[in-house]
This record gives C-alpha cells, sequence and structure tokens, in this order.
C-alpha cells in the first residue's frame, strides 16, 4: 500500500505542490487530473524519492519510508518520453529491464509475450527508430511493465495514443490490478479515469481539490442534470417547470434538463409523465468532465 501524506514543495516562491495526502491500496488504481502545471509531476517526483518533500511530508510503502532501495519494485513511465532510436526493440527492453534487475533469460522469455501483448508492430531486431511514434511508445511501456512491478507510476501514459492503442494500455494496466499493483497514472481524458479508475485526486494550484471514487465525487455535486425523452412537452414548456435552470433539446423529443437541486427530479417524475408511459428519465451527476471544468474555473476565479 502506497501512502502520500501532507506533501509540500516549493521552488523559490512558487508553491508548487501545498499539503496533499491520499493512499493507493494494494490492487487498485488510482487517477491523478489536473490542468498542465497544477503539480502532478512534482508529486510523482516525491514520490519516487527524486524531490525531497518539505515541512514533514512523507511517502510510505507498506509503512515504510520509502526510497531508492524499492526501485526494483516500481515501474515509472515519465511524461518525458525517451527511447534510444539506434538500439532494437528486445536490446532496449534488456536494458530496462536488467536496471530493475530481472535476468536476461526471464526477460528473453517473456519480451514476445508482451510484443503481442500490447500489438505492437515490429519485430524483436527491428530499430527503434524503424516503429511509428505510437510503436515507440508501446515499446517504453513495455520497458517499464515488463518487470511486473508492484507500483506503477505513469504521466501521461495515453498522450498520443490512438483509441484502439489505448485499449492496449487500459488492459495492461488492468492486468497489473489483477495480480495486486498499485497504479497511479495523471490523464487529462476524463473517459479513462472514469473507465478504469478505483479512485481519483484532483489537483489545482498545487492543492487536492477533489479526492475520492469517482462516483462518489460525481454524487458529491447532486445529480442536476436529467434527460428525458417525451413528445407531450416542448422545451418551452419544460423551461418554465419551477427549479429547472435550463432545457437543451438534444434531438427531436430528446431533452436535457440542468435543475437547481437534486431534489427537483422527484417532483418532475410525476408532473412529466401525468400517469403515462415516458421513454428516458434519467437523473444523473455531472460528468467528471465538467466537474473538472467547474472546479478548475471556480479555484482560478478565486485567485
Amino acid at each position: 500500500m502506497l501512502e502520500v501524506k501532507g506533501l509540500y514543495k516549493s521552488f523559490g516562491e512558487v508553491k508548487a505542490v501545498q499539503d496533499v495526502s491520499f493512499e493507493i491500496q494494494d490492487g487498485s488504481i488510482l487517477g491523478i487530473i489536473g490542468q498542465n502545471g497544477s503539480g502532478k509531476t512534482t508529486i510523482f517526483r516525491m514520490i519516487l524519492d527524486f524531490l525531497t518533500p518539505e515541512n514533514g511530508g512523507t511517502v510510505l510503502w507498506d509503512g515504510k519510508d520509502i526510497g531508492k532501495g524499492i526501485y526494483d519494485i516500481v515501474g515509472y513511465l515519465p511524461e518525458e518520453r525517451g527511447l534510444y532510436e539506434k538500439l532494437t526493440i528486445e536490446q532496449q527492453i534488456f536494458y530496462f529491464a536488467q536496471l530493475r534487475g530481472m535476468k536476461k533469460a526471464d526477460i528473453d522469455a517473456k519480451i514476445d509475450l508482451w510484443l503481442k501483448k500490447f500489438n505492437v508492430k515490429g519485430k524483436r531486431k527491428d530499430l527503434v527508430k524503424t516503429l511509428s511514434k505510437g510503436n515507440q511508445q508501446k515499446v517504453q511501456l513495455i520497458a517499464t511493465l515488463i518487470h511486473e512491478p508492484k507500483l506503477v507510476i505513469l504521466d501521461e501514459p495515453f498522450s498520443g495514443l490512438d483509441p484502439v492503442n489505448a485499449d492496449y494500455l487500459k488492459q495492461g494496466i488492468l492486468d497489473l490490478k489483477a495480480n495486486g499493483s498499485c497504479v497511479i497514472f495523471s490523464s487529462h481524458n476524463m473517459n479513462n479515469v472514469e473507465e478504469i479508475c478505483d479512485q481519483l485526486v484532483m489537483i489545482h494550484n498545487g492543492k487536492r481539490v477533489l479526492y475520492g471514487s469517482v462516483d462518489e465525487v460525481r454524487a458529491s455535486f447532486g445529480r442536476t442534470k436529467l434527460y428525458i425523452t417525451t413528445d407531450q412537452w416542448s422545451a418551452e414548456q419544460l423551461q418554465q417547470i419551477s427549479g429547472v435552470r435550463s432545457v437543451r433539446q438534444l434531438k427531436e423529443h430528446h431533452y436535457l434538463l440542468h435543475l437547481q437541486d437534486e431534489a427537483v427530479g422527484q417532483a418532475l417524475f410525476p408532473l412529466l409523465t401525468q400517469g403515462n408511459y415516458i421513454q428516458t428519465f434519467d437523473q444523473q451527476p455531472p460528468t467528471l468532465e465538467e466537474i473538472f471544468k467547474m472546479k478548475a474555473g471556480a479555484s482560478h476565479e478565486k485567485e
């Protein structure tokens, strides 16, 4: 289990990280979201002991201070990618895997399986520079994960991947979870976070502004979006109903109502149905992307 407690870090006058705490149980995935420059990468570097936390902040792995002694059980993919283009695929993987304590024979036995797992378009003896950008990225991911680390930190791993290759990465992350690893990744794609994360942390201007499961975070904002399908009401009529903030017609007879309060939905159901059948009445909280924009915007306005 990874425990992050009260992390602070400043660079001159810039307060990069301010009192950030969270924890990750074995066999779970945590997503860190935030705008560029919010402090995500600095947090990763403190977890990895590349930077020293200030003001007594601590990072614990299985209850002990984290340090360079655990590097063999860590897989880290930095945001700034870096491969040796003049090496072959297998030479690249051998190099990084041996740095993590793997024996050459063990690496050799696994390379073909990992190339197939990530659907790399290239052979072991191909030079890295001959691969497409997406396949180079997959080779670097394999080099990060082939030693099956217990703690995995991926900084913007989906950046530059098309939807098909992103799915290969998602499955790789889920396989790590199934094997009991703690996985942390940052992403600007809220769909990826919603789809595979057990928990999320949102960082804004170095501060933790959201923390919890995706469902808990969304539910905390209230189920203020109501999707309905009806041919008995027009957009103009719906807009006049008390408690309805706004109405958007999605297509014919399909509407999205933004409610002033979650409780309004309960009163609207009998009013809209009038005891008759209605095709859709679906009350939802804001999406994670909408919440991201709300929190980032609200925080920015206070500065």
